[in-house]
């Protein structure tokens, strides 16, 4: 860097006379030099001509790589190389704006275009440039600092040389700008040069930081220091000995890596050769090209070692930068608090593997004005005046924002919108103090729109807007927005329809065809399952056939509603039973939800579904005067004489109730934070419909660029996500903002399916096959003698026939049958059972059977003895169809069981014998 120790530099023309001297009269092999980069421009054209090697060790600014010399060899740091320091060191504090603060020459505007660049890439940026003149006088420098305090931000880089950086710190000292809520941070051209500043400009610098090339401690360091300052006081024994600096380090090792470079070239006697030149040159061209120049240069740009400075290695003509320290300046001196590296970012210890640009990565600091915590960087501007906050002057949903006048005119705010806006405020780390002014005329109306009032903003009539302003794209061209607060989207509001004319058939709906029919199947499988069943072993299930065939039914449908008085004795259909009610109950429980659902759901249908029927229609469409929704219309190509406008919630109920043919309006659009507002209120008249159109919600407006935005937005989502958004919610919004129905309401019913119940139908099938073939293997396996039979006349058929006759008779060897006791066989080979019908005798002696004698005790009597035996003899068919017809006249109630009375069997042995 420059050297501030040289406070007065050496007249220019002095200095290219010098070099004009070098190259010409003593033509030299290498110059080392100049000492200021506003100089070396001409001392590196003059060296690229003679191709002699121009080495400096403090011209810095980055302008001068632009040269692109091959003889120009900077064996110090290019400033460029700190500023990706200096830039994670503002992202480690979240600082979002800076000033630099620089002086006006080469060296002060090198370094501004890569400062730029990295501070964007921190996502920060300049909002000023504060130029200095390096002759600037102390009422030049007061001004310019007064001019900092005006504004908003107050982190500041100071670029410049130690001495006029010395009288800079010294004014902003007096101006009390080294106080509380400022942040400094110096370049290195003044980090390394803090030895040589007085001690009370030190002092006046307490809390500013500092970067500088890291160097460091090696014993041939301490080792050269010694013996420098020995020659010194040989040399004279009262002068002042002074720290050496890193300048005086990279003077050493370029003289060092010149003599190396010297030595690798074998440069003997060198030579300059003549210029080829007219007899009209001047003295900038008349003087030779070194023969060993280029040989030099290349022997420069390979040597590489171990300097007191650290490790000397030329790139492209650049010593590579080492890592950077990071000092807080602390009472005399500055102590170090981190490093910077490029691999790794700001880091506590080089020895760190895992870089971090956060805060807790530095040491302890010490801020101007000693602060407990970090500075913010910015203030509102020292101007005596708090922040303007505006507030829109509404009619109608005065929830979100509503402002009373008093009698002096003064104004009261308070709303949602208001307490939400109060509350991030509260949040915020740091003080701001603000004040609510309406946006009103001299009658206390709003005075424009809300397009209006956010362009107030970029006017700077407000610092800021607080109320229900929507985050709008085209809006965000002159203002910016925070985060939004409330729920975001446009949504159509219509009144409720109740159709009645789809109720008729309504209540088929529920379920599919696919599910009736395998439900109506179900049942007849079941009832069918049933009778096979208890049919041999159960009186209920037996009779006529059309008895039979109406039983079936009858006990299959009837499990839906009621237990039966027929009851069930076989345990296999007991089973089938037990899952088949589990399967009804499944099936009418679903049914009657579904049912009662798809009843609510006709009440609720909108007027309106979508936008397309009220364009279709051409329906008049409601929105709220001032509302950015009217463009949002417009947009959707609504006819503009269609669209009417309202203030309040009863405006939009009297729109809606009178209908687009009256004058009104057949549907609504607004923001979902509105219309629930307006539903908790008109819940039981209307409802939305259509989809959600996307909006971004209410946000708070602030200037481009304010760094109030960033801190705003995070406290928002602190607010939102606390309780204390609920409690503004439930003040405000919560006895309106009930639970109505919206669009998921009233979309298509759809019918339970198949698909739902199918696991049940098969469960159902597979027990009651399981249970009918185990019937059916018992009742085989008891009649395996019919199955057995080999004799000439009984073939496959007669078989089945058989069968299905013994399949038809009762199984009296059932418990169901426990209380008939079986009778001798009589001497015309009649069976000896008890018989309960006429119609079963026939069965089994079709011409011959005899009716047993009825007992009031007792078993039954012997065929030969008892005295109410007859012999009926069948003649014909005419003869069987009259006792058949008896028979289906007496049905069941004619048979004789044990415990009927003696009466009974009498009267029907009596009329059988009339028969006869």
């Amino acid at each position: 860097m420059d050297t501030p120790e040289c406070s007065n530099k050496p007249n220019f023309l002095a200095q290219k006379n010098a070099a004009l001297d070098l190259l010409k009269n003593v033509e030299v092999q290498a110059i080392i030099g100049p000492l200021y980069s506003e100089h070396a421009s001409f001392l590196i054209a003059l060296g690229h001509k003679a191709q002699v090697p121009i080495i400096t060790f403090t011209a810095t600014s980055p302008s001068l790589s632009s040269l692109q010399s091959p003889y120009f060899i900077r064996a110090t740091l290019n400033d460029s190389s700190q500023v990706d320091a200096i830039g994670a060191f503002i992202k480690a504090f979240g600082w979002r704006e800076v000033v630099p603060i620089y002086v006006d020459n080469e060296f002060g505007e090198g370094i501004i275009p890569f400062l730029t660049d990295a501070l964007e890439k921190v996502n920060a940026r300049l909002t000023y440039r504060s130029v200095i003149s390096p002759l600037a006088t102390g009422d030049q420098i007061a001004a310019e600092l007064y001019k900092l305090m005006t504004m908003q931000t107050r982190v500041f880089i100071v670029h410049m040389l130690s001495p006029l950086a010395s009288r800079l710190f010294t004014k902003a000292k007096q101006l009390g700008m080294m106080s509380r809520g400022y942040a400094w941070i110096i370049t290195d051209g003044i980090t390394n040069e803090l030895n040589s500043m007085d001690r009370s400009v030190i002092e006046s610098m307490l809390g500013v930081i500092g970067v500088k090339a890291y160097l460091p401690k090696t014993n041939e360091l301490d080792d050269f220091t010694i013996r420098f300052k020995k020659r010194v006081r040989d040399n004279g024994p009262k002068a002042r000995i002074r720290d050496f600096d890193i300048f005086g380090l990279w003077a050493y090792d370029s003289a060092i890596a010149l003599a190396m470079a010297a030595e690798k070239a074998s440069l003997r006697n060198s030579t300059y050769r003549e210029a080829n030149i007219s007899r009209n040159s001047t003295d900038l061209e008349a003087f030779g090209v070194s023969d060993d120049g280029p040989k030099l240069i290349q022997a420069l740009s390979t040597t590489i070692f171990k300097g007191l400075a650290g490790d000397f290695k030329l790139v492209d003509g650049q010593l590579q930068a080492p890592p950077y320290e990071i000092v807080n300046m602390v009472g005399p001196g500055d102590r170090g608090i981190g490093y910077w590296t490029k691999e790794n970012g700001i880091v506590k210890e080089l020895n760190f593997t895992g870089g971090s640009t956060s805060e807790s990565k530095l040491g302890s600091i010490i801020w101007p004005g000693d602060p407990s915590s970090s500075p913010k960087g910015w203030v509102i501007p020292t101007n005596g005046k708090k922040m303007r906050v505006g507030v829109p002057v509404k009619e109608g949903f005065t929830e979100f924002v509503r402002v009373t006048w008093n009698s002096d005119n003064s104004a009261k705010v308070e709303g949602y919108c208001i307490d939400v806006f109060d509350a991030v405020m509260a949040t915020l780390p740091y003080g701001v103090p603000y004040e609510y002014i309406p946006f009103a005329t001299p009658d206390h109306k709003m005075a424009g729109d809300y397009h209006d009032l956010a362009y107030q903003v970029s006017l700077g009539k407000f610092d800021a807007v607080a109320g229900d302003v929507t985050i709008v794209g085209n809006r965000s061209q002159y203002i910016d927005f925070t985060l939004p607060y409330t729920e975001s989207g446009i949504q159509m509001v219509v009144p409720i329809q109740d159709d009645k004319r789809k109720n008729t058939w309504l209540f088929v709906k529920p379920l599919t065809w696919e599910l009736w029919l395998t439900s109506f199947c179900s049942f007849v499988f079941i009832g069918v399952l049933i009778w096979i069943l208890e049919h041999r072993i159960n009186e209920d299930f037996r009779g006529p056939f059309w008895y039979q065939v109406g039983m079936i039914f009858w006990f299959a449908f009837s499990t839906m509603v009621f237990a039966h008085k027929e009851r069930v004795v076989s345990n296999l259909a007991r089973f089938v039973l037990i899952i088949w009610f589990l399967v009804v109950l499944i099936l009418t429980q679903s049914y009657t939800a579904s049912l009662a659902s798809m009843l609510t759901v006709q009440k609720l249908q909108p007027k309106v579904r979508d936008v397309n029927e009220l364009l279709k229609n051409k329906e008049n469409v409601g929105y709220m005067q001032g509302s950015f929704v009217l463009g949002f219309l417009k947009n959707m190509k609504f006819d503009e004489s269609r669209l009417k406008e309202y203030n309040t919630m009863e405006q939009l109920d009297e729109l809606l109730s009178k209908g687009s043919a009256n004058g009104g309006v057949g549907a609504a659009f607004h923001e979902i934070p509105y219309i629930k507002m307006f539903l908790g209120k008109y819940c039981s008249k209307y409802i939305t419909a259509g989809p959600i159109y996307k909006a971004n919600g209410f946000g708070f407006v602030f200037p481009i660029g304010s760094p109030l935005v960033p801190d705003v937005s995070r406290a928002i989502l602190n607010v939102t996500e606390g309780q204390k958004m609920v409690e503004i919610e439930n003040k405000w919004l919560g006895d309106n903002e009930i639970k109505c129905p919206d669009s998921d309401a009233i979309n298509p019913f759809k019918s339970l399916g198949l698909a739902s119940f199918w696991g049940l139908f098969l469960i159902v099938a597979v027990a009651g096959i399981l249970a009918l073939i185990i019937y059916m293997i018992r009742f085989l396996h008891e009649n395996k003698n019919v199955i057995e039979r080999s004799d000439p006349e009984s073939t496959m058929w007669s078989k089945i026939l058989e069968l299905l006759r013994k399949f038809d008779n009762k199984d009296l060897t059932s418990h169901t049958f426990k209380n008939y006791k079986l009778s001798e066989r009589d001497h015309d080979g009649c069976c000896g059972y008890c018989i309960h019908s006429p119609h079963e005798i026939y069965q089994q002696s079709p011409t011959n059977f005899s009716l047993p004698s009825p007992r009031t005790n007792g078993p039954p009597s012997p065929v030969s003895t008892s005295p109410l035996l007859y012999n009926v003899n069948f003649q014909g068919d005419q003869r069987m169809s009259e006792v058949n017809a008896m028979t289906r006249q007496q049905g069941e109630s004619s048979q004789i069981i044990n415990g009927e009375t003696e009466l009974a069997n009498l009267n029907a042995n009596e009329r059988i014998m009339q028969l006869n």
